[in-house]
């Protein structure tokens, strides 16, 4: 009996190996990871606008209002009349109480602006993420921001969306280089369904995250960002989250105005980044109590800081949208660019949850506005241009702070709309984006991670294999075997050749996928009919390359290949190129050719 089950085994193993290899192809392969990718692009767009709805709610039982920083005249909480425009004072010490505790049991790592835990993800926990940072970070942030927090609400929803990208990947045991994909996903369908952005999206997720925009990590992360956005659309609508002046440029000297706004961009950003991360020194030499307490304590400073200036309560999108319209006077706008870096800085300080990136953009507006109006005064042609002035404000002053000025660009263009403010764009982007790198070696999001002793930047190396392609350094495949062989014969083809594993191919060479020297030893010493076994009941899919991918893309998948030494080169028809082993990634990264030792 056992052997008639043997024989019906192996013959059904035979008859079905086309499917089984289409098959394999599908779900162990680029299609699994573009399945995957609507799941979590369609997931993060359902979490935006719940996110969003969060802050909202958050924000009414705070203040009684959707968002304070629009109010006029500092008014009062309608449960709380008589304490009068006061009770912000009190805000965001109580959110504190509430989000301090919430995030120092649950989950630490949600504390602070999101973007760079994200990176440290990637970049050294291949992808991995807690789910649990998705829930705390939602609750956390909201509070955060409802409570008057003066951060931004994209941070949060890129670390809650790269969270959820990285728990669905780990459920369904993607390995770790389409778990990192994953999770870049997740912050590309957060940032296209929170600005209704997803062109933006896409290049945020691949210029500050993955740092990897090969054909394969582009489709997909592109494919979850209009996922999301078409998700964030239908429940939101296609509006924009701001409404901004139309773009145009008075006079081609503008230009040279636009220059000198992307200096003082650049100079801007990075003072904002010492600013932010001096505060938080400052905080953390001044406290002296149990972390969990800090934002309850530290909330009282920031609630005097929104009593006197209570523009700064929240997001202040709103207050952006004034500013950019040319709503506030010169000084005014000032006020506010000061006071947004302090309100900014010292919320991240006590230990608040939000983001950098809505801040940056306000910061930019507040500067562009005030450049403008002073252009305006001293040049009569430019009077009643503030609004153009602030949009490339709000591109650069973000371009000076992260040095991301493909997303800089990318992201006013698809908020305005306007094609003409990309050449201004361009100019003030890259010339911010220069003094930032040339005055700091760190943006606001790494030197988070530098101060804590982690380099997320490529060195040498990186920039070697990201730039040496898989066909230059892969080795010639070993001789491809039939499924239809037995083990015992598998096994003397092993022997003979040295190898730790043998590709297994069909007879027109397709690869389907490769057989080891611990698959076939368990079935010889563990099966009682070994004899009449076949290779095809042995056969492993693992992960493989593609001729013309660059080693950083694969490094993962080489580097964990145990039993097998190596991984299969397979072209776009299916067909075996050749193999890939850790030997030859090692002599790439030590300049030694192939015929010498490593």
């Amino acid at each position: 009996m056992a052997q008639s089950t043997l024989r019906l085994r192996g013959r059904l193993s035979s008859w079905l190996e086309p499917v089984n290899a289409s098959f394999d192809r599908v779900t162990h392969g680029s299609g699994r990871l573009l399945v995957m990718a609507v799941v979590v692009g369609a997931g993060v767009g359902l979490a935006a606008v719940a996110f969003r709805w969060l802050v909202t709610m958050a924000t009414l039982i705070f203040t009684g209002t959707i968002d304070y920083s629009a109010t006029e005249g500092h008014p009062a909480h309608p449960w709380l009349p008589w304490l009068g425009g006061a009770f912000v004072i009190f805000a965001p010490m109580v959110g504190g109480l509430i989000y301090g505790p919430l995030v120092h049991k649950f989950a630490p790592e949600a504390r602070g602006h999101g973007v760079p835990e994200v990176m440290y993800a990637i970049s050294k926990r291949g992808g991995r993420i807690p789910g649990k940072v998705a829930i705390v970070k939602s609750l956390a942030s909201a509070i955060t921001i409802g409570s008057g927090g003066s951060v931004g609400r994209e941070g949060p929803i890129v670390q809650i969306g790269s969270a959820l990208g990285s728990t669905l990947g780990r459920a369904v045991r993607m390995p770790e280089s389409h778990l990192r994909t994953l999770v870049a996903c997740g912050a590309a369908g957060a940032i296209a369904a929170t600005f209704n952005a997803p062109i933006a999206g896409v290049f945020f997720a691949l210029e500050l995250l993955l740092r990897d925009f090969t054909a394969r990590s582009f489709g997909v992360v592109v494919l979850s960002s209009v996922t999301a956005s078409i998700v964030g659309r239908s429940l939101l609508g296609d509006e924009p989250f701001l409404t901004l002046p139309t773009f145009t440029i008075a006079d081609p000297s503008q230009f040279l105005l636009f220059a000198v706004l992307g200096l003082l961009a650049g100079l801007t950003g990075v003072g904002f980044t010492k600013v932010l991360y001096a505060v938080e020194d400052l905080c953390n030499w001044a406290w002296r109590g149990p972390e969990w307490l800090r934002p309850g304590v530290g909330g009282l400073l920031l609630g005097l800081l929104l009593f006197a200036l209570p523009q700064m309560y929240g997001v202040g999108y709103p207050v952006l949208e004034k500013g950019v319209q040319g709503g506030y006077a010169l000084g005014f706008l000032v006020l506010l660019l000061v006071g947004k870096v302090v309100a900014t800085s010292l919320t991240i300080g006590i230990g608040g949850s939000g983001g950098v990136f809505a801040p940056s953009l306000f910061i930019g507006a507040m500067l562009g506005a005030a450049f403008g109006q002073l252009a305006g005064a001293m040049f009569p042609v430019f009077a009643g241009q503030t609004g153009t002035f602030a949009l490339v404000g709000m591109g650069a002053v973000f371009a000076g702070a992260t040095r991301a000025p493909i997303t800089a660009a990318i992201i006013l263009f698809e908020l305005t709309g306007e094609y003409s403010i990309i050449l201004p764009l361009l100019l003030a982007v890259v010339i911010a984006t220069s003094v930032s790198r040339v005055l700091s070696t760190d943006t606001i999001y790494t030197l988070k991670l530098r101060r804590r002793g982690v380099n997320v930047d490529g060195g040498p190396g990186g920039i070697l294999l990201h730039s040496t392609l898989v066909r230059e350094v892969m080795t010639e495949a070993p001789a491809a075997v039939s499924s239809r062989l037995t083990a015992a014969e598998g096994a003397r083809m092993l022997l003979s050749s040295g190898q730790r594993a043998l590709p297994v191919a069909h007879a027109a060479g397709e690869f389907i996928g490769i057989v080891t020297v611990a698959a076939i030893s368990d079935a010889l010493s563990n099966d009682d009919d070994a004899s009449s076994l076949t290779l095809s009941t042995l056969i492993d899919v693992p992960q493989n390359a593609h001729p013309d991918t660059t080693l950083d893309t694969v490094l993962d998948s080489v580097l964990a290949a145990n039993e097998s030494g190596g991984i299969p080169v397979i072209d776009s028809a299916g067909m075996l190129q050749g193999w890939l082993t850790p030997d030859a990634v090692l002599r790439t990264l030590t300049g030694k050719p192939l015929n010498q030792p490593a």
